[in-house]
């Protein structure tokens, strides 16, 4: 395995830039998600590193060595796609040796492999099965054995459940994290997916626009985002963002009314920045942190109400139709239609300037 380090990496198609100087670094054994909207040049940041696009500007290196000239087959890396592309033709046991076979390697060697990969992604049962006999999370255990046999320094993965149905998704997702483990590779993973990004990551890195807005461990993202950016795109159902004033400063905490609900102002914890009295800002607050206590409060009228099972969601607006959403253990009782007074905890509260900043 290895450590993979970016430096000053960009990328332009033409006259269109794509990637604007990344400079990251991925320690050896790490599980490292790239996340961003559709567009923002993940998946090609990751086809950077793989060597299938070469970089405008800046160096890529793999174990320490700069690998930016080389072609993907001399990286020492294994990419899985979103498309399986499976050999059709082949069994389960062809399609994961046919790599290895092709290189030259004894055929010994590449049963041991093969035998290896099957073990470790549970496909014994189905080594005789064409891929047309196979449910698509079986195609993409395959595809993924496929890399392992390998034995790369680094594993890549551009969204490989996408897919998938939402029932396989989630059983992928327990499969990939079960092989990390397992394997204890370096892997790079891409997808728009955020909840995958939560649920694999030892850290996100988070794009946008092909720049990094944020990395860190996903509780670090989803607790102390750096940006509106970030703070929307991290949790699911999305924060909270209501427009506020700031009316007084003690401290590291600001008081701040919410203009388009009433309530009592709410205490907004900062960061140590220049905020003052008067400045307009924004306020996050994650569905989650609304509670029964009123000390800190706001009213707003309930237009839909979720029931889950285990949660609920309540979807409400203020005045000038300002929308939250708040999460509530088990069975909600609040009816549809009718006007509320929900508590906030004032200790989960964020601030942002009129730029996006965390304050």
């Amino acid at each position: 395995m290895a450590e993979l380090k970016l430096r000053g990496i960009s990328k332009s198609f033409g006259v269109v830039p794509v990637l604007h100087d990344i400079n990251l670094d991925i320690p050896d054994g790490s599980f490292v998600v790239f996340v961003g909207p559709s567009g923002c040049g993940k998946s090609t940041l990751l086809r950077t590193i793989s060597g299938l696009e070469e970089p405008s500007a800046g160096s890529v290196l793999i174990g320490g060595e700069d690998v930016t000239e080389f072609d993907p087959s001399e990286r020492g890396v294994a990419m899985v796609f979103q498309s399986y592309a499976l050999y059709p033709h082949m069994t389960v046991e062809q399609n994961l040796g046919f790599g290895l076979r092709m290189g030259g390697m004894p055929k010994d060697q590449v049963a041991a492999r093969v035998a290896d990969a099957a073990r470790v992604l549970e496909l014994a049962p189905l080594m005789d099965r064409k891929p047309r006999q196979l449910s698509g999370g079986q195609r993409q255990r395959v595809a993924i054995g496929r890399a392992i046999v390998r034995q790369p320094k680094a594993f890549l993965f551009d969204e490989p459940l996408s897919n998938l149905d939402a029932e396989l998704r989630v059983q992928m997702r327990i499969e990939i994290a079960k092989l990390h483990q397992e394997l204890g590779a370096t892997m790079v993973y891409v997808t728009h997916d955020q909840v995958e990004a939560m649920t694999l990551a030892d850290k996100i890195v988070v794009l946008r626009d092909g720049r990094i807005e944020q990395q860190g461990s996903p509780i670090e993202l989803y607790d102390e985002p750096d940006n509106l950016f970030v703070a929307g795109f991290i949790g699911s159902p999305r924060m909270n963002f209501l427009s506020g004033t700031i009316e007084s400063i003690a401290g590291q905490t600001a008081q701040v009314k919410a203009q388009d609900f009433d309530g009592s102002a709410i205490a907004v914890r900062l960061r140590g920045s220049a905020a003052k009295p008067g400045d307009s800002v924004t306020i996050g607050i994650r569905p989650e942190h609304f509670v029964d206590d009123t000390t800190t409060s706001l009213t707003a009228t309930a237009q839909v109400v979720e029931q889950l099972g285990g949660v609920s969601y309540v979807y409400a607006t203020g005045r000038n139709d300002a929308k939250i959403t708040i999460q509530q253990k088990g069975h909600s009782r609040i009816p549809a239609g009718s006007a509320i007074t929900i508590g906030i905890d004032p200790a989960a509260c964020l601030a942002f300037d009129t730029a996006g900043q965390r304050l």
